[in-house]
Parts: structure tokens; sequence; C-alpha cells
């Protein structure tokens, strides 16, 4: 990372991360640490992956603390947040990156319900737990990012059940932005689309490297870090007049069919 991010003014702030034990999750808990701010991060069964990206969070010289929770269940998602509150002091960031995304093509007619279910589970209940939980203890003038894709916004075949849990992330932010406005808390989105991350190897192969990139206007698939970045952007002092928006980090590829 580029010393000049610590310019965003974020040193001594106090962030959560869902998700963060690998892909854009781990790139976030880096990018903020680089700046500077001290950060758990959630995650809900990859002890040895989220070691590793506290153990190099810790180099930047924050506070960093791994906390294992399935933020789909209530409790569990009350305790991370509490968790993060105890250990850090308070909270002024929030950045819900925790999900999935089944890696199957399945028409709509033959989606199952249990595989319905456990999208909107995963994809949405913990949004709504986490950021709730995040709201009562954020501070005033604080951040929340959602990490939504561009599935949410012009749908993606084969994957309704991802596509629909990603556009509810969105309408979600967009209603939580005025909400919190009085308390100057922003609420925004990024909007992913192919990302070089272990999510989503196995989809980019069976595609075709080759053509995955003919489907981008920029023409490479983005890292981790470069969704990371905006995200740290949206937390940043630059940001702080930019609300209810969606930040699309996909080299263009939401313009294309």
């Amino acid at each position: 990372m580029s010393p000049h991010i610590l310019e965003m003014e974020l040193h001594g702030k106090r962030a959560l991360v869902t998700g963060a034990s690998r892909g854009i999750g781990a790139a976030t808990v880096r990018a903020l640490a680089a700046a500077g701010v001290d950060v758990v991060a959630g995650y809900r069964n990859r002890i040895a992956d989220v070691e590793a990206v506290v153990a190099a969070a810790r180099v930047a010289g924050v506070r960093a603390i791994a906390c294992a929770a399935d933020v789909a269940h209530p409790g569990d998602a009350q305790r991370l947040v509490e968790t993060a509150v105890t250990e850090l002091g308070g909270l002024d960031i929030f950045v819900g990156n925790a999900g999935i995304w089944p890696p199957d093509d399945v028409p709509f007619r033959e989606i199952k319900e249990e595989q319905w279910r456990q999208t909107i589970r995963q994809n949405i209940d913990s949004i709504f737990l986490t950021t709730q939980a995040a709201i009562r203890a954020l501070s005033d003038g604080g951040r929340i990012v959602l990490v939504s894709s561009t599935a949410g916004q012009r749908g993606e075949a084969g994957h309704a059940d991802y596509a629909a849990s990603k556009g509810a992330v969105i309408s979600f932010a967009k209603s939580l932005a005025v909400e919190l406005g009085p308390r100057q808390i922003t609420v925004n989105c990024v909007a992913p689309g192919w990302v070089d991350t272990q999510m989503v190897e196995d989809a980019i192969a069976k595609t075709g490297v080759d053509r995955v990139i003919e489907s981008i206007p920029l023409g490479r698939i983005a890292s981790a870090d470069d969704i990371a970045l905006p995200i740290l952007f949206l937390c940043s002092r630059f940001a702080r007049h930019i609300t209810g928006e969606v930040l699309n980090v996909n080299g263009g590829s939401v313009l294309c069919g």
C-alpha cells in the first residue's frame, strides 16, 4: 500500500470487517490497517487464514484482532460487535462483507428452497443482524460500507438467489443512509464484478479467463485490493458527503450485457 493513504485522516479510527479471512474482506483489513485503523476481523471458520490477515495488519502498528462468528445467527452477530467495542474501545467503521456465492448455474425454476433460504440467510440476514448491532455502537459521523455486486443491479442468469440478495443490500443501504443521516453516518455500497479471489476461482476457470476478461471494458479481472481501496475511500474524509450510493468497482462490466 502506498504511504499516501495515511493522509485520509483515518489514523486511530476503529473498524469491524466481516468476512475478513480471505478475498475482499482480508484486503480491506490490510488497507484499513495501513491507514492506521485498529480493526477486528470477523470470520466464520478459516482460522489459519484470518490469523495471517491480522498478523499482516499488526505490522502496520495497529491493534488487530480476529473474532469467530457465524453472523447469520443473532447471538453471534451481537457478540462480534460487542467484541469489537470491548477490544477497540468503540466503533467508527463497519464493513459488511460476509456472504456467499453459490457457484453452480441453476435456472430459477430449478432452484431448491434450501439454496434460496441459505443464500438469503448468509447474504441478507447476516447484513441485517451485524449492521443493526453495529449501528447501536457506531459513533456519530461513522461509516458503513456494504459489499454488493453487479448482479444486484442488472441480475445474473442462473444465480437469481444471489442477485436478489445483493439487490436487497443496495436498497437496505439507501434506506439506512436516509435514516442515519442526522447522525452524520454515511452508508454506501461497493459493487464488484469479477474479482480474483478463492470464492470465484473455479467459476473463472470454468467460464474461461479470456471470456471473463472480454466481458470487462477495462480488460482485466480485479484484484481484492482493487475493491478494498475504494472501500477505504468511502471510509475516509474524502467521502464525507457521499451517502446512499453504489460505487461500481467492476471495470465497467456493469455496463455490458
